[in-house]
């Protein structure tokens, strides 16, 4: 694809993720488009679909390249996601931006702090649920891929809690219903309860309706796991 065809690709989705740090980034596939980059012209604080997944893109490269390895069933998770989500023209453009992402030096905690900035918390966790989904690609969780995982969530802002919350939706530990709950095992029936109506509320795929019915729906994975964890509790303790 010409250099003018992605200016046109990017330009037409991104809004705040074409300033600082992510747009230095995606600086050489917009060439001249980005002249007025540095006098704000492309700064907006709302988050759009286009923002998401660069943003996405962006911090995938970071965990990919972790171990010092690229796997193939890794971009093959990406490339599913892109397919599913937004058809196999988007998928083509996306890869090949992706590969060359991959060869950048990425300032992790500057994308991070940009990303923090503009988009919101409920988006954020959406972007971690994703990386974890990208560690286990291969069937196996790197200890550098999830340590780089942490970093990212704390440079977004994210706590511990919620940080936890989400690996243990993918790394299965012997009190993991728990830790998606946000609660300790010896929480009380009515502690349990109130931890659960709290986590729907906040994993809602309703609350990332703003970045398209795409990412609603890759959402609802997430939201799954809070009820299957919610159950798992109700049946080990015998309450309704």
């Amino acid at each position: 694809m010409a250099l003018k065809g992605y200016g046109k690709w990017l330009l037409g989705s991104l809004g705040w993720a074409l300033g600082g740090p992510i747009g230095a980034i995606l600086g050489f596939l917009l060439g001249s488009a980005f002249e007025g980059m540095d006098s704000g012209t492309y700064e907006y604080r709302s988050t759009t679909p286009g923002d998401f997944r660069v943003s996405l893109l962006i911090l995938a490269a970071s965990v990919m390249k972790a171990d010092g390895k690229q796997l193939k069933s890794e971009l093959d998770f990406i490339r599913a996601f892109f397919l599913k989500n937004f058809g196999e023209p988007a998928t083509k453009q996306y890869m090949v931006a992706f590969r060359d992402i991959l060869k950048q030096d990425i300032p992790l905690e500057s994308v991070c702090l940009q990303i923090r900035s503009n988009m919101d918390i409920h988006s954020r966790l959406q972007l971690l649920h994703f990386l974890f989904g990208i560690s286990a690609a291969d069937g196996h969780y790197h200890p550098l891929e999830v340590d780089t995982i942490e970093r990212i969530a704390h440079y977004l802002g994210i706590n511990q809690y919620d940080f936890l919350s989400i690996k243990n939706m993918f790394v299965k530990e012997a009190d993991s219903a728990y830790k998606i709950l946000e609660i300790k095992p010896d929480a009380s029936e009515e502690e349990i309860k109130k931890a659960f109506r709290a986590m729907a509320l906040k994993h809602h795929p309703d609350r990332v309706s703003h970045l398209g019915e795409e990412f609603q729906k890759a959402a609802e994975e997430k939201f799954q796991q809070v009820n299957q964890a919610y159950n798992t509790i109700k049946k080990q303790r015998g309450f309704n």
